[in-house]
């Protein structure tokens, strides 16, 4: 979750570091003494326009601005995709990373977690990449595989591969009721 409070701290520092005033910052920003006082006790946070007119002011880019400065210690390990970190944690952070950034914390995270309603959450964000290696880590045994069922829809050609795993008898036979109720419904429509 967005730490208002950090980012509050960070705006004062930096309007500080500027040698302005909240009056003269907020005169900077077409804004009133009491906007910037809120933003930097953390009880508001500004919208995007305003935010590109800060970072402007500061001199410092959005990303630096909207990060407070240095990661925190959760960020860092985000960042470093360390593998400690429960996937369920993941999806407050999707809308903030990009394509690249979502495949490697994915394919690192611990996926003890993951239920049909988190992999729905999360699926719409997912490239290919992503996806099969959710497969895999279902046919590995290291996901429940009842996933499958949110899976399907994203990966109807991962088909060939499922049927595969139930005659290796590494999945059960449920698995193919799941996906031939899936491709009737399917059919039906």
């Amino acid at each position: 979750m967005f730490d208002t409070k950090k980012f509050g701290a960070y705006v004062a520092w930096r309007r500080k570091n500027a040698d302005l005033t909240q009056s003269e910052l907020a005169k900077k920003l077409c804004l009133t003494r009491q906007a910037i006082s809120k933003y930097e006790v953390g009880d508001s946070f500004p919208d995007i326009l305003i935010l590109v007119q800060m970072a402007e002011t500061f001199n410092v880019s959005l990303d630096d601005l909207i990060n407070s400065g240095n990661p925190t210690k959760g960020e860092v390990k985000i960042i470093k995709n360390d593998p400690d970190i429960d996937i369920s944690h993941i999806i407050s952070l999707l809308q903030y990373l990009y394509d690249d950034g979502i495949l490697q914390v994915v394919s690192t995270a611990k996926y003890s977690s993951l239920d049909d309603e988190l992999l729905e959450k999360i699926i719409p964000f997912l490239d290919a990449s992503s996806k099969e290696a959710i497969l895999k880590k279902i046919i590995e045994d290291e996901c429940d595989w009842h996933l499958i069922r949110a899976l399907l829809p994203y990966m109807e050609s991962m088909a060939p591969q499922l049927e595969a795993a139930v005659i290796e008898g590494v999945l059960p036979n449920e698995v193919l009721e799941i996906m031939n109720n899936y491709f009737m419904r399917e059919m039906m429509e």
